[in-house]
């Protein structure tokens, strides 16, 4: 006789173990209608499944966050059965959600191309409108074996066999179509509705494995309803117009190539603009009290080796052998341990806590080619870091004020909002429970103070402490987790850091490891797409152009670009002997956010045309107010008076 409670509290006692869908429809044919899945003490589940205990039940339907994943999930399930339908003797492999959508892996002679969608589409609208069950079955794991073998489905029997033996094997059929798969599912193939769209295809090696074939995947992504689909469409096409390596090839700003793989080659335009979004932090850091410094690039494998990070992160470092001196060094992939050697040395006292340690540090780590993408993942990039020794009683009052220097920086660079996650101990970790009681309790009561709501991401904390991590929100609604904040106990006792208490006792200090942008590279990389290149004043690598009408205004022309440079902006000069429509057109294009157009009235009456990106408006000002209104919008926002 199984007690059902709801979400709200009400509870019902039923005389027999009943599916999720027949106590679905005692509640109400409202609920009925609309559930298409549930969760059973937490556990997500097909409404097919009996509850036989006293369990705690909330229905899911296509409002609720998790309908997106059953969606997607089943949309998978629908493309497989299609591919099949359409293609036989595909094998189907393995097809998980991913981010947005879903993909599918099929072993097949001939790789999908992009012609192959539209049928493959159609055919799974035909599944869909078909409406049939999702129907679970448990199985023996040898019979399940045999089933696939003999449907030359070889990728699925090897998965069944490398399945712990404890496992319960379960295939999900779909009319007569079925699958090895754990679920849940929905209720049926209509559950998915027609809001989806295969997007492209790739290859890839049967479990991420070079050594083993070459799969034919097939990406897609599914939605609630067609708002969300064509939402989501339009932010893609939208991204793609502000993809940043193009944006920066119109603004000269960097390159890549093959000879320096992700590392980046900054042009003037790019370098300014860098030096610009590091200035700004320099000063930020200045003002809130940290000390800047600068360690080695190459570091010997010995301090790796006691940081622990030659155990936890050798693939991923770059080794240099010294042959004649036998010794091993890396380029380093973090500044942490270099801090910690300037924090040893002398004697620190408790009078010196909280220490603030920043550097713009220069890193490298090995990522492999196919994963390089622009300035958004490279080998070569300057992080933002900075460590803070501190004592665990100042963790909050330290958490507090890194989070009004992330809220403001956020703010002065164009992000309004951002949202934080909460990771709190993983389940291999270092350090005592009480230990982490502390730290977490110490974070979660600094957020509290700092006036931040967070979510939590249960178990995702560093293997040393727990963590914030802070996500912006660009202009068309893409999420990028930039900053963050740890809390390390173990470092500081691992390099023997310690200072000397106010009873005289020698003790660890607490080491919190934080950022604000995260790499320079990604964050810049960020900031365009987020403008489109339509920079702010302040950060545009050129700010302003001064375009002449007729060669008789060139000396004119001279003085205004003068008088610019001196008011602190950075200006070019463009006399060129060419219609003043091509040069609107050239410097629009480089997305130059000022031209500064003067022709012989201009040159006679002291004044400067502005024109700006975007605009057909023209704004006929004298040369003095020009240049004033300008450096005033040019100055960096912590600068402003």
């Amino acid at each position: 006789m199984p007690l059902i409670t709801l979400p709200d509290g009400s509870q019902h006692r039923f005389v027999a173990p009943l599916t999720g869908a027949a106590l679905a429809a005692a509640i109400g044919p409202g609920l009925a209608r609309d559930a298409i899945a549930m969760k059973v003490d937490g556990v997500l589940m097909d409404l097919s499944r009996e509850i036989d205990h006293d369990a705690h039940v909330v229905f899911i339907t296509r409002k609720d966050p998790e309908a997106l994943e059953l969606i997607r999930h089943d949309a998978a399930h629908v493309l497989a059965e299609a591919v099949q339908t359409l293609y036989p003797g595909t094998q189907v492999t393995i097809g998980p959600t991913i981010e947005n959508g879903f993909y599918y892996d099929f072993a097949r002679n001939e790789p999908f191309t992009l012609e192959d969608l539209p049928a493959i589409e159609a055919k799974m609208r035909e599944i869909i409108a078909r409406n049939a069950p999702f129907v679970r079955e448990v199985w023996d794991r040898d019979e399940a074996i045999r089933f696939f073998e003999a449907k030359g489905e070889h990728y699925k029997a090897e998965i069944i066999r490398d399945l712990p033996e404890t496992e319960v094997i379960t295939l999900y059929r779909q009319g007569e179509w079925v699958d090895l798969c754990r679920g849940p599912h929905m209720r049926s193939t209509g559950d998915v509705g027609t809001a989806f769209k295969l997007m492209k295809v790739a290859g890839a090696y049967w479990r991420g494995d070079h050594r083993n074939p070459m799969l034919s995947r097939i990406y897609g992504t599914a939605w609630r309803n067609q708002a969300e689909l064509d939402a989501y469409l339009h932010m893609l096409a939208e991204a793609e117009r502000r993809d940043h390596r193009r944006i920066a090839r119109e603004m000269d700003l960097f390159h890549f190539q093959e000879e320096a793989a992700g590392s980046v080659f900054w042009h003037a335009n790019g370098w300014r603009l860098y030096r610009t979004v590091q200035a700004y932090m320099r000063r930020r850091l200045e003002q809130a009290g940290y000390q800047e410094v600068h360690t080695p690039q190459l570091v010997d494998r010995a301090l790796w080796e006691a940081s622990g990070h030659w155990e936890k992160f050798r693939e991923h470092m770059f080794v240099v052998q010294l042959e004649n001196e036998n010794r091993t060094l890396a380029l380093k992939p973090m500044n942490c341990p270099c801090h910690v050697q300037i924090f040893r040395q002398g004697v620190r006292s408790y009078r010196e806590l909280p220490l603030r340690m920043a550097e713009f540090g220069s890193c490298h780590r090995f990522e492999p080619s196919g994963a390089l993408h622009g300035l958004m993942r490279v080998r070569g990039f300057t992080q933002d870091d900075a460590h803070i020794f501190c004592t665990e009683e100042q963790i909050s009052s330290e958490t507090v004020r890194f989070v009004e220097l992330l809220r403001t920086v956020y703010r002065d660079f164009g992000f309004a909002e951002f949202r934080v996650k909460f990771s709190d101990r993983p389940p291999v970790r270092a350090g005592s429970d009480a230990v982490w009681d502390r730290a977490e309790a110490a974070l979660s009561e600094a957020c509290t103070l700092a006036g931040v709501d967070y979510t939590l991401n249960p178990g995702e904390g560093a293997f040393y402490g727990p963590k914030l991590e802070f996500v912006l929100r660009d202009a068309i609604g893409r999420d990028w987790q930039c900053g963050t904040l740890q809390v390390d106990f173990v470092l500081p006792e691992r390099l023997d850091a310690e200072y000397v208490a106010e009873d005289g006792s020698r003790r660890r200090p607490v080491m919190l490891h934080r950022a604000v942008l995260g790499s320079f590279e990604r964050f810049i990389g960020i900031l365009i797409e987020h403008y489109a290149g339509r920079f702010p004043l302040w950060l545009a690598p050129v700010q302003a152009v001064v375009a002449t009408i007729v060669a008789d205004a060139d000396a004119y022309a001279a003085e205004v670009a003068a008088q610019l440079r001196k008011a602190g902006l950075f200006v070019l000069l463009d006399t060129a002997n060419e219609k003043i429509t091509a040069k609107v057109r050239t410097h629009s294009l480089a997305h130059v956010p000022v031209l500064a157009v003067v022709g012989r009235k201009e040159a006679e009456n002291g004044t400067v045309s502005l024109r700006r990106l975007g605009s057909e408006r023209q704004e006929v000002l004298a040369l003095e107010e020009a240049v004033r209104r300008l450096a005033k919008e040019a100055c960096p926002p912590d600068l402003h008076a």
